[in-house]
């Protein structure tokens, strides 16, 4: 029974062996991190790779070259969002005025109920015709994407036609929510 030991591969929750070389251990060299989040200067978690705070990557550990490096740029930066907030303090906010900008006249035009006067429809009716208009433009839009074998290119067409099906969808229901008017019945 004892033979059958010695043969046996190693249990799989051991550790392997360490590399060894003329007597010499040498360990595994291991990233070092660091410590605290270079954007907002928060202390990670244990074992984090994303700052809980503010959301950005965890940096390996920096050499002291790097470090100082770091912490300059980091000064320059906090100056220029310092001086950034100074300038938008001194502008008098309280005699700023939306009025005394000049937009030009056509995005009136652009309004729901001038386009519902224009056209003539119904709230409903008018609401399918935007739709079937954007779902026109879908099936024109998925038209741009390049087939690259026989397999993309019958995929695309299938959206395309799922496109121009809900565009007819809604074009009907724009049909079917019109309001007819006296001279539409005679």
């Amino acid at each position: 029974m004892a033979e059958l030991a010695h043969g046996s591969q190693p249990e799989f929750w051991r550790p392997p062996s360490p590399v060894l070389t003329e007597d010499a251990i040498i360990p595994e060299p291991l990233p070092k991190m660091a410590e605290s989040c270079a954007r907002c200067g928060t202390e990670f978690l244990l074992g984090a790779r994303f700052c809980h705070t503010c959301g950005s990557k965890r940096a390996e550990g920096l050499s002291p070259d790097a470090h100082a490096d770091a912490v300059v740029f980091a000064r320059l930066w906090q100056k220029a969002v310092d001086r950034t907030h100074s300038l938008v303090a001194r502008v008098p906010w309280s005699s700023f005025s939306w009025k005394r900008l000049k937009l030009p006249a056509w995005p009136s035009q652009l309004h729901f109920d001038q386009i519902k006067a224009l056209t003539g429809l119904s709230t409903g009716s008018l609401i399918a015709f935007v739709l079937g208009l954007g779902c026109v433009t879908g099936a024109l839009s998925v038209g741009l994407w390049t087939a690259k074998n026989m397999a993309e290119w019958q995929a695309i067409q299938y959206y395309r036609a799922e496109w121009l099906l809900a565009a007819t969808a809604a074009f009907v229901a724009g049909i079917l929510l019109k309001k007819q008017s006296p001279s539409d019945r005679e």
